[in-house]
């Protein structure tokens, strides 16, 4: 029942359309109602010039229609019956347009808000949610499961109140001919709800399978699409096809014994309603044949309980859609649940301008509570000023470590302060507005150039950005571009070498003009030459400011004020090169092997 709930919470905000749709079935449904109706003074009054003959005691008010049809002459009721039906035609089609539009109305707006707030909730959660969540399962959540709960609350939700109308209506119809019946039609509905909250139950845990194997589907597209150059250069097409054609051979079986289950639902539906409709043909027919019920009469009841079947078919596959969009409003739920693990305090404060520096005091880091420690009682000082070197083996939390300076972690242990404060006291923007971001791992979009530069700085101007890209030896082969600063890059910057990508990812970061700086070995990918002019442009870009660097070259620690040694959760060596060279084994063995290269 909860999930139904939470289901039912996105039309929230749209209530009033709902309800206006929800009033064209209604009169949709009563339309439907009279159409059937008409057949009884149709069959017996004008064709058959006859009487209408009711069973029973029928209410006074069907008394007085059925004596006024009676009393009218066939022809003139043939005109009006003429009339009569083209007016129900028109209105029942207004109707049905002004449902079918309101409806898909409140479907693409509950879309709409569903995706937004999918996509907000997961531009707001922590990194550590993405180390345990593949991309493709996140986008497919927001594309596939958001698109099986539409599709429910479109044809799910009309169906639900258009067929229930009609089922009322045509129950009516039968409590007013032959109200015994009525019993024999809850026992109809009983015969057929029956097996189908089992198919429903089955259904749900199939869509759930399916929605799975969907995740897994575009988990794989985007790794193999991503990094198709890595896929050829291995020779791996082949491979990577094999395993595209299991992941989407599994979605089909999944899918194809979903389709089965459903399609379960009309014969059974059709069996049980052809029994009764058989039942009622033996009872009532014999009434016919005495007279004791004109055959008008008998045509409305017999197609009045012959009409229930199609809306009880109908939400027998309402039900069915809806399990499934409950596996997938589960799937949802799951990313909208999810709480960022580093959130901004209520009343955090702006932190002003750094002054004096950035303090990390006995601080231990790891992913989850499963995972070892990362690190532990690292203590490091970085002053306004100072050019600090973040070195150490592979896999021994360098990056982790300077990424608790913008707040992208939080320590388990200890503390990240900047001028003495908390950062966990500060506002996210304040913060993270002083610190620019040059990694190894060049993250572009696909946007035109100018717009990847000016990335988190939207006001700059034309000038601006090219002078960022001159500092950052980007400006000429930019010009070289078809388009100049207007040339779109292609996905992850896909046109451009790894040199180029590198170079405008600086110019990004030199437009920001931030007092600190974090490097992950930002000339990395860059040629000797263009590694010369960019190293020369963050040398001077560098004056002045706060930079944390993780290093690999000798050329970038040389210029460090201190160096920090990395091993085995905890810094080992703390100091300028020189020094660290005499006093740490593991500098001087790093210096040895790695930083003369």
């Amino acid at each position: 029942m909860s999930n139904y709930i939470k289901l039912l919470k996105f039309l929230k905000g749209h209530v009033r359309i709902l309800v206006l749709a929800a009033g064209c079935m209604f009169f949709s449904a009563i339309f439907d109602g009279l159409q059937l109706s008409l057949i009884v003074p149709v069959t017996d009054k004008i064709l058959g010039k006859g009487e209408i003959t009711f069973p029973g005691q029928a209410p006074q008010f069907i008394n007085d229609i059925i004596a006024k049809i009676n009393a009218t002459p066939s022809e003139q009721l043939l005109t009006i019956f003429a009339f009569s039906l083209l007016g129900l035609f028109i209105l029942k089609g207004f109707f049905l347009f002004a449902q079918g539009y309101l409806m898909n109305e409140v479907s693409q707006r509950v879309m709409r808000d569903m995706r937004l707030k999918l996509y907000q909730t997961i531009q707001n959660l922590s990194l550590d949610y993405f180390s345990k969540k593949r991309t493709g399962e996140l986008i497919s959540r927001i594309t596939n499961d958001v698109s099986i709960v539409e599709n429910a609350v479109s044809y799910g939700i009309i169906d639900l109140f258009y067929q229930s109308f009609r089922l009322l209506i045509f129950t009516t119809i039968i409590l007013s001919i032959y109200p015994k019946v009525f019993l024999a039609a809850i026992a109809l509905g009983f015969f057929i709800a029956v097996p189908m909250r089992q198919i429903g139950r089955r259904l749900k845990k199939l869509s759930f399978k399916s929605q799975g194997k969907m995740a897994d589907i575009n988990s794989l597209l985007l790794e193999t699409i991503s990094g198709v150059r890595v896929v050829k250069a291995f020779g791996m097409e082949d491979y990577e096809t094999k395993r595209f054609k299991g992941q989407n051979h599994d979605f089909y079986k999944l899918k194809m014994k979903s389709v089965k289950r459903t399609l379960a639902i009309s014969p059974i539906t059709e069996l049980v309603g052809a029994t009764a409709g058989a039942g009622v043909m033996l009872w009532i027919g014999r009434q016919v044949i005495s007279g004791q019920v004109s055959f008008g009469v008998f045509g409305l009841f017999f197609g009045a309980l012959m009409s229930m079947l199609s809306p009880i078919k109908k939400l027998s596959n309402v039900n069915a859609i809806v399990q499934q969009a409950l596996a997938a409003n589960e799937r949802i739920h799951d990313v909208l649940n999810a709480k960022p693990t580093v959130a901004e305090k209520e009343n955090a404060h702006v932190l002003g301008s750094i002054q004096k520096g950035i303090s990390i005091k006995d601080a231990a880091f790891r992913y989850s509570d499963e995972d070892n420690l990362i690190f532990k009682g690292i203590n490091l000082e970085i002053n306004v000023g100072e050019i600090v070197a973040i070195v150490g083996p592979t896999g021994v939390g360098k990056s982790t470590l300077v990424n608790l300076i913008p707040r992208f972690y939080d320590p388990i242990e200890g503390v990240i302060l900047a001028d003495g404060i908390d950062l966990r006291d500060v506002t996210f923007k304040s913060l993270r507005n002083q610190i620019g971001i040059v990694t190894q791992e060049t993250i572009l979009f696909n946007d035109t150039v100018k717009a990847n530069i000016t990335y988190g700085h939207l006001e700059a101007s034309q000038d601006q950005v090219e002078e960022a890209a001159k500092k950052a030896f980007a400006h000429d082969f930019i010009l070289d571009m078809p388009e100049g600063y207007e040339t779109v890059i292609g996905d992850r910057g896909f046109r451009l070498s790894g040199g180029e990508k590198q170079r405008i990812a600086i110019a990004r970061a030199i437009l920001k003009n931030p007092p600190i700086l974090i490097l992950d070995e930002a000339t990395s990918q860059l040629d000797s030459e263009s590694e010369k002019y960019v190293q020369e442009a963050l040398d001077e870009l560098m004056k002045g400011r706060t930079v944390v660097c993780i290093a690999h070259r000798l050329s970038t620690i040389k210029k460090a004020t201190k160096i920090a040694v990395l091993q085995n959760e905890g810094m080992v060596g703390l100091g300028p090169h020189a020094e660290l060279l005499k006093d740490c084994p593991l500098y001087k063995k790093l210096y040895e092997t790695q930083f003369q290269m």
